[in-house]
């Protein structure tokens, strides 16, 4: 039993003329609770940006050159900046709700502030499944509009192929790369802020109940 369900054992246990210093109490515990767990989020978002950040530094000049037959090259790199743009935007708002969350002083604010903050979350969850997802579509539509290049580009060394075989196989093993990278993707969002959003939510149910 965490600390918050002690103390409202104890607050049902006081006398009825102690009220206000209990709800105090137990206010304080869900503010300071929630508090956290949003900064949880603000530290796990900005952790991803430089995970990212620092994986693409890796990645070898010779991988990128397969875009740049495609004319996907510049694509990308404005694809990139755009999305650094936007987790960066989605950084402040995790910033501005935590710091919102924190100074709150009223148990209405405080539940206002816990409800953006989920829309928030589950917003910057969706933008980057949906990122991922249709990134990868627009990039193999357009190389296997070109399928001559496309199968001259793997197979550089211009062994005796099908190509239609070649193409069916690489289609396919695309899709499973595809879906997944979707369910990872799904998997680790839901371990990681569906753990801290059900721990909001339950701070918020905590308020309503206290509040009335």
């Amino acid at each position: 039993m965490d600390e918050l369900e002690l103390l409202k054992r104890d607050w049902k246990k006081q006398e009825a003329n102690l009220p206000k210093i209990s709800y105090d109490d137990i206010y304080k515990l869900i503010h300071k609770k929630s508090s956290s767990i949003v900064k949880w989020i603000l530290i796990i978002c900005i952790a991803e940006l430089l995970f990212w950040s620092g994986l693409n530094l890796l990645i070898p000049e010779s991988y990128l050159e397969i875009y740049e037959k495609f004319n996907l090259r510049s694509f990308l790199n404005i694809t990139q900046y755009l999305h650094y743009a936007v987790v960066l935007i989605f950084i402040y708002f995790f910033y501005k709700n935590y710091k919102t969350i924190y100074v709150s002083e009223s148990t209405n604010l405080l539940m206002k502030r816990i409800i953006k903050t989920r829309k928030t979350v589950n917003y910057y969850v969706y933008y980057n499944i949906i990122m991922y997802v249709l990134l990868t579509i627009i990039l193999n539509v357009v190389m296997f509009s070109n399928p001559e290049l496309l199968i001259k580009t793997l197979n550089p060394g211009e062994s005796a192929v099908d190509g239609d075989l070649f193409l069916k196989i690489l289609l396919i093993v695309q899709v499973v790369i595809l879906l997944i990278m979707f369910g990872l993707l799904c998997l680790y969002y839901r371990i990681i802020y569906g753990i801290l959003l059900r721990r909001l939510n339950k701070n918020y149910k905590e308020l309503e109940n206290l509040d009335i």
